[in-house]
């Protein structure tokens, strides 16, 4: 069985989190969603628990940082195409996400952009030509 992702992120609107997460891809699992958390899936492997600041606070006794000011990670996900990084980022930005907060990486073989959610937490977009991986160039030049 594969490894499973599960990102925990703190948000301070669930509804407004929930469509958001929805606009960029996400489904909705009611199967693990309540008044205080929401399971959004993004493939068979990687999903995102949108949890209130309550919720999450029972998981951790570590106060809850402000990631509009401060960057503790940032995750990235795969696409299949350049066009496909750019549809995503552009669905982030139409629901009320911020559009590139971190340059924009474009090295031929890969290319990659990001956007922020309405709770400060960034997300990158990246895709890698699989003839560059196949070839090694991708790894020479990284």
């Amino acid at each position: 069985m594969p490894k499973m992702i599960f990102v925990n992120l703190p948000v301070t609107d669930l509804t407004r989190s929930t469509k958001f997460y929805e606009a960029v891809g996400g489904t909705k699992n009611p199967q693990f969603s309540d008044d205080t958390a929401a399971c959004m899936v993004f493939s068979e492997t990687i999903f995102a628990m949108l949890l209130t600041h309550e919720k999450y606070s029972s998981f951790t006794t570590r106060p809850i940082a402000d990631a509009h000011k401060t960057s503790q990670f940032m995750i990235a996900v795969s696409a299949d195409s350049r066009d496909e990084v750019d549809a995503v980022v552009g669905r982030a930005g139409s629901a009320g996400g911020v559009v590139d907060p971190n340059p924009q990486q474009d090295y031929g073989f890969m290319y990659g952009r990001s956007f922020e959610d309405p709770d400060g937490h960034v997300w990158e977009v990246m895709w890698m030509d699989p003839a560059a991986v196949a070839s090694g160039e991708a790894g020479a030049a990284a």
